[in-house]
This record gives C-alpha cells, sequence and structure tokens, in this order.
C-alpha cells in the first residue's frame, strides 16, 4: 500500500511540474519528426505527407545575361545564381578555359555559354547584360546591347576614360536604355545612414569629405591572373589603384553634393611598387573643390589591411562609417557609435536594385550612386586627376 501511495504522489507531481512548465517557457515549434522508416503509415498519412513536401523557391522571371567572366567579382554574382536568386539565362565569354573553369565550379550548364555577346543577346534576349570584364570594353558591351534595347550594368568604374563613357551616354540616350555602375560601398548600410543623417540637417553643411578606400594590393591579396592581367594594364583598365579605388570616393562624394559639378581637381600618383606594378601607378590623393565643400580621396594598393571608409565634416558635426555597418556620430561634443540599420528593399543588393531599375525605369533614381548621371561626373573627376597628375597642376572643370 505504501509503494502504491508513493507512487501515486510521484507521478501527480510530474504532471503538476509539466503544467507549470508549460506556462513559463514558449512551446517549442510545431515540427513533429519524421517517423521512422520503420512505421507503416496509414494511407491518408502517406498522403498528407506526399502533398506538403516542399516547394522550390521559383526562379526570378527578369532575365539577365552576362558578358566576361574575367572580373574576380564574378563570383558575388554566379553565388546568387546558384542559390535561386537570380535567373542568368546565357553568358558571352571568348575564353573557353574560363567557360570550363566556372562551369566546373557553379555546375553550369553548356547551354549558358557562348563566344559572342550579340549571339548570346539574340538567342537569349536577356533584359540587363552584367558586365564582369574589361573595364576598357564595357563601351562594347553598350555598343552591342544599346541597339538591341537591353540595358547595361558594369562593375566600376563606369568606363576606362572619360572618351568611352560619353560614348556609352550617348548610346543610353539615343537607345532610351539604363546605363548602370555597380558599387560595392553601395550596398553599405553604414553610407546610407551617414547620408540620410546630411540630409536630416544633422551635421550641418559638409564642409569636407574624406574617403579611404584600397588593400595590400590585388597581387598581394590573391586576384586571380585572368583578372590581374587586365586590372593593372593602363590601356584596359585606365590606371591603377586611381581607377580601381579612386573612383569610390568620387561616386561617393558626387552622391553627397547631390550631383553638384567640382569647380577644380588636383591629383598626385605614387608608384611604390614598380616590380610589382610596373605599369601603372598603386597610390593616388585626389583632391576635389567645391564651391562650399572639399574631398579628399584616398585611393592605394599599399595599405597594410583593407580599408573602405568615409568622413563627413560638417558645420556642426563630424559622421565617420567605419565600414559597411558601423558608425561614429559627433554633435556638440557628444559622440555615440551604433550599428546602421538593414538597408531596404530594394535598395539593399544589386539584383533587387536593378531588378526594380528596370520594372519602374520611371520611378528609379537618376540621382543615386549608380545612375549613369551621376558616373558621368565620376569619369569627369577620374579623367581631370589623369590629367593633373600628367601636367603636374590643378585642373579646372
Amino acid at each position: 500500500m505504501k509503494t502504491k501511495l508513493k507512487l501515486f504522489l510521484t507521478t501527480a507531481a510530474l504532471i503538476v511540474g509539466g503544467m507549470a512548465s508549460a506556462q513559463t517557457t514558449p512551446p517549442p515549434p510545431v515540427n513533429p519528426p519524421a517517423p521512422a522508416t520503420s512505421v507503416t503509415l496509414p494511407n491518408d498519412s502517406l498522403k498528407a505527407k506526399k502533398d506538403t513536401v516542399p516547394v522550390k523557391k521559383a526562379l526570378p522571371t527578369l532575365k539577365v545575361g552576362i558578358m566576361g567572366l574575367n572580373h574576380d567579382h564574378i563570383h558575388l554574382i554566379l553565388s546568387e545564381y546558384r542559390k535561386g536568386n537570380v535567373n542568368i539565362v546565357g553568358i558571352a565569354e571568348p575564353n573557353k578555359k574560363l567557360w570550363e573553369k566556372f562551369g566546373k565550379a557553379y555546375n553550369l550548364p553548356d547551354s549558358l555559354f557562348f563566344d559572342d555577346l550579340k549571339k548570346m543577346c539574340i538567342t537569349r534576349k536577356p533584359a540587363i547584360v552584367l558586365g564582369y570584364n574589361e573595364v576598357g570594353k564595357h563601351v562594347d558591351i553598350v555598343e552591342t546591347c544599346a541597339p538591341l534595347g537591353i540595358s547595361v550594368m558594369v562593375e566600376k568604374p563606369l568606363a576606362a576614360t572619360l572618351d568611352q563613357a560619353k560614348r556609352m551616354e550617348f548610346l543610353a540616350l539615343k537607345y532610351y536604355i539604363k546605363v548602370l555602375t555597380n558599387y560595392e560601398t553601395t550596398w553599405y548600410p553604414s553610407f546610407q545612414d551617414a547620408y540620410n543623417t546630411v540630409r536630416a540637417d544633422s551635421v550641418g553643411m559638409i564642409r569636407k569629405m574624406v574617403v579611404h578606400d584600397g588593400h595590400q594590393g590585388p597581387k598581394e591579396i590573391g586576384c586571380s591572373e585572368d583578372f590581374l592581367s587586365w586590372l593593372t594594364d593602363p590601356v584596359l583598365n585606365g590606371a591603377g589603384a586611381l581607377n580601381d579605388f579612386g573612383c569610390y570616393g568620387a561616386d561617393l562624394m558626387t552622391w553627397l553634393m547631390k550631383g553638384q559639378r567640382p569647380i577644380a581637381v588636383t591629383a598626385i600618383a605614387r608608384h611604390y611598387k614598380p616590380n610589382v606594378y610596373p605599369k601603372v601607378e598603386d597610390d593616388a590623393t585626389i583632391l576635389i573643390e567645391y564651391p562650399n565643400a572639399t574631398g579628399q580621396i584616398e585611393a592605394s594598393w599599399n595599405w597594410p589591411f583593407s580599408i573602405k571608409d568615409m568622413e563627413i565634416f560638417g558645420a556642426k558635426g563630424y559622421i565617420h562609417a567605419f565600414d559597411k555597418d558601423n558608425v561614429m556620430l559627433k554633435v556638440d561634443n557628444h559622440s555615440r557609435n551604433y550599428v546602421a540599420a538593414p538597408l531596404a528593399v530594394p535598395e539593399e543588393a544589386p539584383v533587387t536594385y536593378f531588378t526594380n531599375a528596370l520594372q519602374h525605369p520611371l520611378k528609379s533614381a537618376e540621382y543615386d550612386r549608380s545612375s549613369l548621371k551621376y558616373n558621368m561626373i565620376v569619369m569627369q573627376i577620374l579623367d581631370a586627376a589623369k590629367r593633373s597628375i600628367k601636367e603636374g597642376k590643378r585642373i579646372v572643370l
């Protein structure tokens, strides 16, 4: 009898304890484990299990073409393709060794590859072509795509020379297509946060901007030989670190200054590693003069670590976007550090951005970091910087 009473009290305590636990602890997600293979399910259960098999994510409908595979940023868009986030319908690349390399790396079907851009465009009819080739050949993409009514987005900078950029602008206006430029920093929440703070007049009128962009050097960080072969060429890339990294600062300052054209540009270049980069400069400093502000761009392949940051000095405050996410704001000698809020769709990544730009052409911003309008000013700044270095003087625009 004592044994039965003890067993009864123990069972009751367990039931009460379970009820109390259920009231104070959130229940686990309703996701029961699949039955063991040895269990025979009734026909209704088998039917229910079959009907609830997850459906694969639908591939985006916007048809995207690729030109070139010799830019290492190609890994970013191919990773999106592998995740099912972009609908690549064709890849044009004359070097068939790169077909094999990327076909194996990303399990790409042979049917995606073409040796000619026009052939790919006519066959697959993409709505936009993304350029991952030599900067000096971006103009060739627009020459092919514009008459076909196909928009283009290239990796930064827009072109190798100002003359090439002018030709691209002419074709874009003639055939009513989008020509966009993809900068990594466009998708930085910290930079958007800094811009919003300026627009809210929290730091007053901009007086000075300083942008650092650089790393140890493309060869030092392990860029592919296919990439290096043109990145370090003065014709195919247009310059060295000046074009590669100077374009970031020129783009950000044009954006912060609401598309205002500078009044003058002064630049100096250094060649610290001629044995590594014999054809191009590996360090550049560019001063940009505006009527009421000054910009300083520091671009380098010579720094001990990678950096992309931006400082803004206003009449009554200071902003420092340290990296992709972190910001420091100082106003009236009171400072705070914080993590910027994530970017909202469709401004948070290249694929959603250019998709929105094509689907809503009248609403897509003409005055942003990717726009042709702003990047024509970027090209004017870079061109003036090169002339300043060559002529050893301040260039008035």
